[in-house]
């Protein structure tokens, strides 16, 4: 059996009633149980990022040292985010 410790915690109304919620429909049997899953798809989410940034963005990076000719600057990023944004819209 794994060792437990008790916390007590506040959270906003709004995430509150989300956690009732859940243990209304069935999901969860308790408020500790709704938590736990909470926090183990939060570490999952920043597993997925420390590997997207150790495996893609070093990589790219490294690539840019290479050859600074293979950079994009910022604003012709940010003008191909907005147009995508625009396509998406539509």
């Amino acid at each position: 059996m794994t060792a437990r410790q008790h916390l007590s915690i506040t959270l906003p109304n709004g995430m509150a009633e989300t956690v009732e919620a859940k243990i209304r429909s069935g999901a969860y049997q308790s408020a500790s149980e709704v938590i736990e899953d909470g926090l183990l798809a939060l570490l999952d989410r920043d597993a997925s990022v420390e590997r997207w940034l150790r495996n893609d963005v070093l990589d790219g990076h490294a690539e840019y040292l290479a050859d600074p000719t293979t950079g994009v600057a910022a604003d012709e990023v940010l003008e191909r985010i907005k147009a995508g944004r625009a396509t998406s819209r539509n």
